[in-house]
């Protein structure tokens, strides 16, 4: 199971304060052996581009995942960023491709495609985009894209090929996902709600994104867990509000299990600051080793990478990673890290 970290939501900086943030957090997490960091975008948001490179700028092998949503640049200018990038400083990076988005962000970009049409509309995106960047003359004529002769300059070295993933949960994205042959993220339910499903669609090009505080004991983890994200009635209301304005299928799926569970709680797995509009994704809480039986339990059904929520501190992300490496998830030797 890859192992990747997900960048602070710009939003909640002052300008001038986010670079070092974000280049703290990055060069953390690559002293660690974390992988890579999930950049992720909305109209709300600093372009992860920048974001990305200003990582890279930071770091010596840490890979950005970059959201890419089709309706913000053309295949080509995605394709261009990966290629420049990489001509620059001749790293690989990683896509999370994205369809969709809030209801009033596709408004105001004057978007108003079908939900599953998105997910056509992403597959031509993606196709044009890695044709260029396996260095081909593309002419594509589809429903949503259409080129001619177009090549890509500079070309991209076919050793750093961007790893691809999809983010969603319904049945458009994970035929799309198996058509591109990416790996397919989502914010997943209680392991044992997917036991009884498995083998699980898509298993082994599957991803899942969660926060995790664990500690010795479970009860030194929830005072933890309760500390950090106490109740906000404020924020309950914003999550009721952000639920109304989304058609992802995972968003809703995940916010009804938040309503639906005692507390948000089942075990170690934890909505209740995804309810309170604290972070997108659930938590597992407790010991080390009952976090690491819910990592080993989504391994075995087939999730080969996991995204772990931002950390408060460099000290809560060894503790994250302790109980996740016990768990099958693949920490990188820092060594490995330090040459190219």
């Amino acid at each position: 199971m890859k192992l990747l970290t997900t960048a602070p939501p710009s939003v909640q900086f002052a300008p001038g304060t986010y670079l070092e943030a974000v280049g703290t957090l990055a060069q953390w997490n690559e002293a660690a052996g974390v992988e890579g960091m999930l950049i992720y975008t909305d109209n709300s948001l600093m372009d992860p581009w920048t974001v990305a490179q200003a990582v890279m700028e930071r770091t010596r092998r840490f890979k950005p995942l970059v959201a890419v949503q089709p309706l913000y640049m053309s295949p080509l200018a995605a394709a261009r960023k990966v290629s420049s990038l990489a001509f620059l400083y001749g790293r690989k990076m990683a896509l999370n491709m994205v369809a969709g988005g809030f209801v009033k962000d596709l408004e105001q970009l004057g978007d108003a495609t079908e939900h599953d049409a998105r997910y056509d509309r992403l597959v031509e995106y993606t196709q044009i985009m890695q044709a260029l960047l396996r260095g081909e003359t593309v002419t594509f004529s589809g429903t949503y894209y259409q080129v001619a002769n177009l090549r890509l300059s500079p070309a991209l070295p076919p050793e750093l090929m961007p790893d691809l993933f999809l983010s969603g949960a319904s049945d458009a994205c994970a035929a799309a996902a198996a058509t591109l042959e990416a790996t397919r993220l989502s914010y997943t339910k209680p392991p044992q709600d997917l036991e009884p499903l498995a083998p699980l669609p898509g298993a082994g090009q599957i991803g899942l994104r969660f926060g995790v505080i664990a500690r010795e004991t479970a009860d030194e983890a929830w005072r933890e867990a309760r500390s950090r994200f106490p109740e906000d009635r404020r924020g309950q209301l914003a999550h009721k509000m952000a639920r109304g304005a989304t058609d992802s299928i995972w968003h809703q799926e995940i916010s009804q299990k938040a309503e639906d569970l005692h507390e948000a709680r089942d075990g170690a797995y934890w909505l209740f600051p995804l309810r309170n509009y604290k972070t997108f994704c659930p938590y597992l809480v407790g010991s080390y080793g009952e976090v690491a039986a819910y990592v080993g339990r989504y391994r075995a059904l087939g999730y080969t990478a996991l995204i772990l929520d931002v950390p408060s501190s460099e000290e809560e992300l060894q503790h994250s990673l302790r109980a996740v490496k016990l768990g099958g998830a693949e920490v990188l030797h820092p060594a490995s890290l330090t040459h190219s």
